[in-house]
């Protein structure tokens, strides 16, 4: 134990030596002192004239309670200092107190700070918050005691001066209670639980939202009720009852600084939107992908969450979903389209993402954060045409009809002059890959890396129909051109002359 502290002998907590109360539970220590607010000021030795000109008469109790709290905050951070306490002692009087460097009377009469503005992690940067707080104090009929060991500062009103007919707002300044006073000690009589509970819900400290992710321009939070709260260094400032998350704002903008007057209130969207969207595109954990993209999945319906509205935003969550996950993204019409082919990725263990048409085009031909090829239906069919495993049939084990269907093979080519030189082997498969363009199991397949044609087993049903197929791949042989394409409508027409002049 320290010197300068002492022990609670009702909960164990160490306390300082000159406390009153315990930060604790709030134990009366027996010191033979009491807490004097009263306004009587002749004890004081010091005069300070406030020069409040203008009163915020709007401000409620807990907005002053605001500004005394983020001083103590930014204090616990320029200081290195221990966590700040707030606690209401037995005789109803709530505490406010930081461990810095204490209060000195002058901070009363700075308009900016300059330690604070160069300081990108404090809540404060104009250095007047205390001075409304305490005009709002005053109004509210709250009576105010500071403590430190530069002094005690009470409240009171007395004639400006040189003005005798001017009365207004000043701090009475003594001696400290104690030179070895450890920071600063608000001590407020007449705040209410109200109070002091809007002052703290006003606060990220004092919230029940989890940090999801911290980025170079703030925080990713989980939204606690039905709106989302925008918070900047900590403070809340406005509420967005579409925001899919909660943000703090730690980087803050030209834009963001102008828009937050004194009273830190009706800061607009237009504001911190732009710092909003640099913070979901700064984002990199998968858990900050799924929430993004399982909200895209409302896309359709258009019940989606404002931050999904912003089609960069919803391409880097499917870009970093891809990266950490087993996923395809498919718009409603492949869903449509191809129910088979889907249901095959989904055996295969992938997270189907139903995303719009706009989006597809951003994500076409496009890679990940790992420089993976985003996955949609074209990339899954080219891994499943990979992957996939001819059963292929020996031509002993065809049934009676199929064996002399195959018998015609032959005889089907001596029509257009025989086999063409690079079709090395026909073979017979039970199953076979689907086509790309329909979706749909091919007849028949010429792969021409290795010369080979494959019939599906299922044409041997007739002749007509494998004679057919067969043809159709010998075409794609002599020809080398795929479907769907004018060089292999000509060579279709060039075979089909053949066949005419052959038999005519």
């Amino acid at each position: 134990m320290l010197d300068n502290e002492k022990t609670c002998p009702s909960c164990g907590t160490l306390n300082l030596d000159y406390a009153l109360f315990c930060g604790e539970c709030g134990y009366k220590f027996d010191t033979g002192k009491s807490v004097t607010l009263s306004n009587e000021n002749d004890k004081f030795s010091k005069e300070f004239d406030l020069n409040i000109e203008e009163i915020l008469e709007d401000w409620e109790v807990y907005h002053a309670l605001r500004e005394i709290i983020a001083n103590a905050l930014d204090e616990q951070v320029l200081t290195s200092s221990k966590d700040i306490k707030i606690y209401k002692d037995f005789e109803g009087i709530y505490h406010i107190s930081d461990f810095g460097r204490g209060l000195k009377y002058d901070h009363l009469t700075q308009k900016e700070n300059e330690e604070k503005v160069n300081n990108p992690d404090v809540i404060g940067k104009f250095g007047i918050g205390l001075k409304d707080a305490l005009a709002t104090f005053d109004r509210k009929g709250i009576k105010v005691l500071i403590k430190s060991k530069h002094g005690d500062i009470k409240l009171g009103k007395s004639h400006k001066h040189g003005f005798d007919d001017l009365t207004t707002l000043h701090a009475y300044i003594s001696n400290p209670s104690s030179s070895n006073f450890i920071g600063t000690e608000f001590i407020l009589e007449g705040v209410t639980d109200e109070d002091m509970r809007k002052a703290k819900d006003l606060f990220l400290k004092f919230s029940s939202e989890k940090v999801i992710e911290i980025t170079r321009y703030g925080d990713l939070l989980e939204k606690k009720g039905k709106s989302g709260y925008i918070y900047i260094s900590g403070v809340k400032v406005a509420e967005e009852e579409n925001f899919l998350l909660s943000y703090n704002i730690t980087a803050i903008t030209k834009k963001i600084n102008k828009a937050l007057n004194r009273e830190r209130s009706n800061v607009g969207r237009t504001a911190y939107s732009d710092r909003v969207k640099s913070i979901l595109l700064d984002s990199s954990k998968k858990e900050v992908a799924e929430i993004l993209v399982n909200d895209l999945k409302n896309y359709s319906t258009g019940l989606i969450h404002d931050e999904l509205k912003w089609i960069d935003v919803q391409e880097h969550a499917s870009k970093l979903l891809n990266a950490n996950e087993d996923v395809i993204f498919l718009t409603s019409e492949e869903l449509v389209r191809d129910p088979d082919m889907v249901e095959k990725a989904r055996n295969g263990g992938y997270n189907i993402v139903s995303i719009p048409d706009n989006l597809k085009d951003k994500l076409n031909n496009s890679t990940d954060f790992n420089g993976e090829k985003i996955r949609d239906l074209g990339e899954f069919y080219n891994e499943y045409k990979e992957s996939f495993e001819y059963n292929f049939i020996d031509p002993i084990n065809l049934n009676m009809q199929e064996k002399m269907i195959w018998g015609k093979t032959d005889k089907i080519l001596d029509l257009i002059g025989g086999r063409p030189y690079n079709i090395k082997e026909i073979k017979i498969s039970e199953t076979m890959q689907k086509d790309y363009s329909t979706f749909q199991e091919a007849g028949g397949i010429w792969d021409g890396s290795i010369g080979r044609i494959i019939i599906k087993r299922s044409e041997l049903n007739s002749l007509e129909s494998y004679a057919g197929v067969l043809l159709h791949e010998v075409c794609h042989a002599s020809s080398g051109a795929s479907d769907v394409t004018r060089d292999f409508e000509k060579a279709l027409s060039d075979l089909l002359g053949i066949l005419a002049s052959k038999n005519i």
